[in-house]
């Protein structure tokens, strides 16, 4: 089977370290003509860890000029997502782009729109969907065994986390928000995939920057992303605590977010609560089953396939038959629209309806 030509354009962490390794397995499947930064020397840092990386670029329009180049990997900042992906699309090139989907709802949907003009597969990376453990409670929950989930808790809290302070990620114009856009968007995403595509009804959140408002007086243990940190000349402009309650279709969710707490602990869980059965999901782990009937607690026992593999692979069937899977972007919206409204209701100080 002939092998679909792609282009990489963002050769940063999340390329580095989650998709650059995936497609090393890949090869059966995809050849990498280009990888593109408007950094050479981040693209050229891929090729030669990876040297079926063909050609280093660093303007992306290059890759689209490219008639061979038939998907677009968009692994850039969150601002960059809607510009890169429209022009790919409009170029005929399929596209898989990095969550979030971009830094509004509303371009979210022209992204989609633009999707179904070029007739072309647009996938947004909510790797979790791909997570075997997330797979199995969405099982879970089709087959009945919570009975009827009617309330979800979810934590996604650490001590002292904010990434890149100064930097990107803390500049709202370039990320479009705080720890709600870069760690609630996963979240969210796979409790609403689990509840098998629960629609939004009415929310209320409280949004809070505390911890950093003077950077340079800002102490912690450690800092991801600490390379992209500007404290001296940067901006922080975003929520680093979030904290609400998300009335749907299906199910009332509850949630407390903090890159950063006083609290010295890392709370990353979500509790899903029926009337049958529960179950607690250590992010990105295992999970627990718990029988309300029989008062039993299972912890099944499963490998975790690599998930950016797994979405990867999926991507690249899609863009083959046609079919849309559970990333295209379709299917992601609804999550979109969360964040949006999330931040409204934040920014009004009341429940917004949806």
């Amino acid at each position: 089977m002939k092998k679909t030509v792609i282009a990489v354009i963002g050769c940063g962490r999340i390329a580095n370290n989650a998709h650059f390794p995936a497609f090393a397995q890949m090869d059966d499947l995809i050849e990498i003509k280009y990888a593109c930064d408007l950094i050479p020397e981040k693209a050229q840092a891929m090729k030669d860890k990876y040297p079926a990386v063909q050609n280093v670029i660093t303007d992306y329009h290059v890759a689209l000029d490219d008639p061979e180049v038939e998907a677009v990997y968009v692994l850039t900042p969150n601002y960059a997502h809607y510009t890169i992906t429209m022009d790919a699309l409009k170029a005929g090139k399929h596209v898989f782009c990095e969550k979030p989907i971009t830094v509004n709802y509303a371009l979210s949907c022209e992204m989609a729109k633009q999707a179904d003009e070029s007739g072309k597969i647009l996938n947004i990376g909510v790797c979790n969907r791909f997570h075997k453990s997330v797979e199995m409670l969405e099982q879970l929950n089709r087959e009945g065994k919570f009975g009827n989930i009617y309330h979800v808790y979810c934590s996604f809290r650490s001590f002292r986390s904010i990434p890149g302070l100064g930097g990107p990620f803390t500049i709202k114009e370039q990320s479009g928000g705080g720890v709600l856009i870069d760690w609630g968007i996963h979240f969210f995403d796979l409790i609403l995939y689990i509840l098998g595509g629960a629609r939004l009804q009415t929310l209320t959140c409280d949004a809070h920057s505390c911890l950093a408002k003077n950077m340079k007086d800002y102490h912690y243990t450690s800092m991801w992303a600490e390379e992209t940190s500007d404290v001296e000349n940067g901006v922080n402009d975003v929520e680093e605590f979030i904290t609400g309650y998300i009335r749907t279709d299906k199910a009332g969710i509850s949630f407390n977010g903090a890159w950063a707490q006083n609290i010295n602990k890392n709370e990353m869980f979500i509790d899903f609560l029926g009337d049958k059965g529960g179950a607690r999901l250590t992010y990105g782990k295992k999970f627990e089953f718990y029988d309300g009937e029989t008062l039993v607690t299972e912890a099944p026992e499963y490998d975790i396939p690599d998930m950016y593999l797994r979405e990867s692979r999926a991507f690249i069937e899609s863009t083959r038959s046609g079919e849309k899977n559970r990333s295209n972007i379709d299917s992601i919206l609804e999550s979109a629209k969360l964040l949006d409204a999330l931040y409204q209701s934040a920014d009004l100080g009341k429940e917004v309806t949806i």
